[in-house]
This record gives C-alpha cells, structure tokens and sequence, in this order.
C-alpha cells in the first residue's frame, strides 16, 4: 500500500494556499448573505453528497480503436484501491468504488474487503459484464447475453450476474448495476420483442436473487456494441422493464447513453416523479458514448440535471435516494487526475444547483415569467463556487488544489517499477 500522497504533504502544501482561500472564501460568503444564501450551510450539504468511482476509470480504457497505456497503471483489483484511495484523499468526496466483474475478480473477497477498510473506502454498486467474451468462457456473447436465443447461453449470463450479487455482499455493496450489449447491426437480424421478452426472462431470474437490502440498476444505451438496434436503447424501456420486474428494479442514468439532444434533466424529473430514478453515471459526450471527464462540455447540462436532483431533495420527495459514480475513459489524460477533475466538477454543479432560488423560481413558473425564470437559474450557473469547494477540501484534510499536490508528489514515476507498463493489458478490462 503506497504512502506517496500522505497527509504532511498535504497539509504542507494547503498552508500556503489557504490565505488566499480565506480571502476568496469571506468574499463569496458576503455576497451569498445578500441573496438570502448561509454559506456554511452550504459546506455541510456537501458532506453528504458523494460520488463512487469506478475500479475501472483508474486505467486507461481507450477507444475501439487504440489504447495508449500509461505508467504506473494499476493491474489488479488492490492496486485500483490504492488509486481510488489517492483520489478520494485528494478530493475527500469519493469514498466509495465500484467494482467490475470479471475484471476485479479476486481469490479472497473478504481479503479485498479488509484492503478497502484499511483504506476507508466501501464498494458502491456492483457491476456485471456480460457484453464481452472472457478468457475460458464456455458460450460466446457474440450474438447476445441475457436475450440470447440460447438457453445455455441465458443461463450462463445469469449466473453470472448471480455470482456477481455473491461476490458483492462479501463486499458489502447493496446493488447490482446491469448494463448489456445485446441487440443487432442489420435490419431483421433480430426480432425486437421476442428478444425483450428474453431478456425479461433473464433478469427476473437475477432480481429474484437479490437479498432484501439490494436494488437492481438497469442501465440503458442507445448503441455500441449493436449499432442498428439495442434490447434495452433508452430510459423508456429501462423503466418499463423496472416496472415489470419490481420495486427493488430501478432505471440508471449514464449521460453519454442517451441519443444525441435528448433533455436529459427532463427524463431525470420523470424517473423522480413515478421513484424510479436509481441514480448516475456522470460523463460528458460531444457525439456520442465519447465517455469523457464530467462538465469538460456540457457544463450547463449537467447544472440543469442537479438543479432536477436539488429540486427533489428541496421538495423532501419520498423514496429519494440515488446513486452517484462516474464512468469515464482515458486514453490522454492521467486517469487519476481526470476522475479528480470529474468528482470537482459534478460537486460544482451540485452547489451551483443549491443556489436557486426555489421560491422564486417557483412565482416566476406560475406567472408564466419564462424570461425571469430562465434568469433565475442562470444567476446560480454563473456564480462562481469554487471557494466552496476548496474549503470544504481543506476542512476535511483534502486538497485545496488536489492536481498541483497529485504531480508535486510524482505518484506514477515513484510507483513505475512496482507496476511495469503493459500495452497487451488493461485495468479496465478493456484490450
């Protein structure tokens, strides 16, 4: 377990940063004051609002087309804890991973759990892999997993899916993220229905398996790997098949997943309002699943998405309670410092959110004032929030400026030996 990033030089290098926080921090907290906003209060709804990364964001998971690997990547599930372990000590917002099976698939879970304690990380939901084929697997996922026309081949992706929520409760996680990449490439390939209902079929096999605690995230794409149809292609059928699999089944929202122009934060309202809302995958796209680092686009976007999620939590809507991670790959930037980069800006736009004015947004919707409404959410937007961030880093030990602490401390070339560089391998599973 690496010591490299320690709280000494930490603490060193926040000393002669937070003077200038301290200014910038009285300054905001002034200005705040004058539109009815209590700064501090602010600081303590961040405690509560985290974000889980993915055990697999912590390598480079490249493109269908290349993969650059970089130095120091981590190869096995240990070694991803002690990069999750960096992050979340850098940005004090993510104390929770979560793992991919196979890729993370180890001998002793109880072992691995221990290693995330000792590190004061837990396992968020767990996720399950039956869009790719593995080495010795029996049946190929070629033509499909969970609605495959084969039984066999049903059967295995099932288990899987089983022996995944096994795997997890060892772990102490309390969910089961299940994403395919079932569907077609030609027109006829496959019969739409049919292979729904098959799915259908599988997944009732997996929800029954889930302990009483434990929720089912379906998560839906609108293409890749099957580009001319997919069985579970936006949130509709995600939602109606949580509806026809049970309370504990619930839609997952990954922003790079929905059609291009899609409003999103309006599907998000929806999933609040009828409780099916199982929570994020945060990225950011341009064309498609691009999987880039979260707010790097579409900044506004994601503001509007957590003023929906702010709004639910001001309403006090029942059964409120969703999931947050991020999902991205890397292929030219240092996968810790973009995940880093991630968790900041998805806590700026919550904050940002907390800004609105609720009553008078709420006046305007009902005058039918769309200019001053619009307006409205527009003076949190721009408001500058980053001393809210920076302090809330600083009063729980993390960084004020975690990038310039992470490169300052030259992480990846002291741990380069440990963990040799491998262009035929990859952390997330992904070659």
């Amino acid at each position: 377990m690496s010591e490299i990033i320690n709280q000494d030089l930490i603490e060193s290098q926040n000393s002669i940063d937070y003077k200038s926080l301290e200014r910038q921090y009285e300054f905001l907290a002034e200005q705040l004051q004058e539109r009815g906003l209590d700064i501090e209060e602010i600081i303590k709804k961040l405690e509560s609002f985290l974000i889980a990364i993915p055990s697999w964001g912590t390598g480079t998971g490249g493109t269908r087309f290349a993969r650059f690997p970089g130095i120091s990547e981590p190869r096995n599930a240990f070694e991803k804890l002690e990069d999750c372990n960096v992050i979340n000590k850098l940005v004090r917002c993510c104390p929770m991973v979560s793992p991919h099976f196979p890729w993370d698939k180890v001998d002793d879970f109880k072992e691995l759990k221990d290693y995330a304690d000792n590190l004061e990380l837990s396992f968020a939901s767990i996720n399950s892999n039956t869009f790719q084929d593995q080495s010795g697997q029996l049946h190929s996922y070629k033509f499909g997993s969970l609605s495959n026309v084969s039984k066999e081949i049903r059967n295995q992706a099932i288990e899987h899916n089983i022996e995944c929520i096994k795997w997890g409760q060892i772990l102490g996680s309390e969910s089961l993220t299940v994403w395919v990449g079932d569907g077609s490439n030609l027109p006829g390939q496959q019969h739409f229905s049919n292979a729904l209902e098959r799915y259908l079929e599988s997944t009732h096999e997996i929800y029954k398996s889930l302990p009483d605690n434990w929720q089912m995230f379906i998560e839906h794409k609108m293409f890749e790997p099957s580009f001319y149809s997919t069985v579970i292609q936006d949130w509709g059928t995600s939602v109606l098949c949580a509806i026809e699999l049970g309370p504990k089944a619930k839609s997952l929202v990954d922003l790079g997943h929905h059609a291009p122009n899609v409003n999103i934060e309006m599907i998000v309202s929806r999933l609040i309002q009828f409780k099916k809302l199982a929570g994020f995958h945060f990225n950011d796209s341009k064309y498609g699943d691009d999987d880039l680092d979260s707010g790097s686009i579409n900044t506004f976007q994601q503001f509007l998405i957590l003023n929906e999620l702010v709004d639910a939590e001001y309403r006090k809507v029942d059964d409120f309670n969703p999931a947050y991670m991020l999902d991205q790959s890397h292929n030219v930037t240092d996968p810790i410092e973009s995940l880093i980069n991630s968790a900041i800006e998805v806590q700026r736009s919550y904050v940002k959110a907390l800004l609105v004015d609720r009553v008078k947004l709420d006046e305007y919707q009902k005058n039918n004032d769309a200019l001053m409404a619009s307006n409205e959410l527009k003076i949190a937007y721009n408001t500058d929030v980053s001393p809210i961030l920076e302090m809330y880093r600083s009063r729980l030990s993390g960084a004020i400026d975690p990038i310039k602490i992470f490169r300052s401390s030259n992480y990846r070339k002291k741990l380069e030996l440990q963990r040799p560089s491998s262009s035929s391998s990859s952390s997330s599973g992904i070659v």
